[in-house]
């Protein structure tokens, strides 16, 4: 078959090819990384990550690749057709590229172009919001209730279609939001347990612990830090909503304080983003909420993009591992 009349592959059907080294293929992804680096020799390449909504992949583009160039002018958060080869280095799919073709605006507004290159999350984003408000409205403390209130008032809808991260955890349209409610429903559960925990400062830190993500992150089909979120991070982008809210909203200051600590240490260590650890009984909780939903994403999103007959995925850099992806035989 002519190259030209290839039918396009999706990620995750590449992924399938693993046994068909050579095979030709076709693809319309998205520039979701492109870093310019220098090989030993002194030649300039890219090491470029191309993806749609079943996954993504990486590979390298040397200067004498009739790629670079086109890849050099499109940029980040383009949108291109990719030809190729079906390769693999180090157990990961990492095609040779042979052409790469940049789409028209007219082209990117065909019928079901963008939603096959953005991935969104798996469960219906007017439903978590739904729910994310009845959090927030299940405050039982009126100031804590309207410094929450005061939070997403500021940030607005970005809130709502914001990921959670660029690569590691709900990395993905309504991300931010999915992570949030994901927490949001294991507070609940857990709270009988540690009745230590101040169940309405907890769940408020929940609630805001990554708003600091809508100022962090930017960009549309690509997701990249903010001149912002490089200058400052959403720990503190975050702690700054927060306490802005808390003084409107007239939050006594034993309260604010112990509400920022907890968006402030939530990452845990400092080499993870954290300004400082986790010191109060509510922080911690939050702090390991934050941990157990950020690695089960990586787990979900990593079974979901499994491929069939596929035993384990690709390493995970957030578990430091692959992921066994057939489920256990209960029979």
């Amino acid at each position: 078959m002519p190259e030209a009349l290839l039918p396009l592959s999706s990620v995750r059907e590449l992924k399938a090819l693993e046994a068909a080294n050579g095979r030709a293929f076709a693809s319309l992804l998205v520039i979701r990384k492109l870093a310019g680096k220098t090989a030993s020799n002194g030649n300039p390449f890219f090491s470029v990550d191309f993806g749609d909504r079943t996954g993504s992949f990486g590979c390298t583009i040397f200067n004498d690749n009739p790629a670079f160039e086109l890849l050099k002018a499109a940029g980040e958060g383009a949108v291109v057709r990719v030809e190729g080869r079906v390769d693999y280095y180090q157990g990961r799919l990492s095609p040779k590229l042979a052409k790469v073709v940049a789409l028209s605006e007219s082209e990117l507004g065909a019928p079901g172009v963008l939603d096959n290159l953005v991935e969104v999350a798996p469960e219906n984003a007017d439903a978590l919001w739904t729910e994310f408000n009845a959090f927030i409205d299940g405050l039982s403390h009126p100031e804590l209730k309207a410094t929450v209130r005061g939070v997403f008032d500021e940030v607005g809808d970005a809130f709502r279609w914001t990921p959670a991260a660029i690569s590691m955890h709900h990395a993905y349209r309504h991300g931010l939001l999915e992570h949030t409610v994901h927490m949001a429903r294991a507070c609940r559960a857990l709270l009988p347990l540690y009745l230590e925990v101040d169940p309405n400062l907890a769940m408020a830190g929940i609630l805001l612990h990554d708003t600091g993500k809508v100022i962090e992150y930017e960009g549309t089909l690509s997701t990249k830090r903010s001149r912002r979120g490089i200058l400052q991070g959403h720990v503190v982008l975050g702690y700054q909503l927060a306490r802005k809210a808390g003084k409107i909203a007239r939050l006594n200051e034993e309260l604010l304080e112990r509400l920022e600590h907890i968006i402030l240490s939530h990452q845990g260590e400092p080499e993870w983003g954290a300004a400082v650890y986790a010191a109060t009984p509510e922080a911690v909780f939050v702090s390991m909420i934050d941990n157990l939903d950020a690695k089960m994403g990586m787990v979900q999103r990593a079974l979901r993009q499994a491929g069939d007959g596929e035993e384990f995925s690709e390493r995970l850099p957030g578990l430091s591992s692959q992921l066994l992806t057939r489920p256990p035989l209960t029979q």
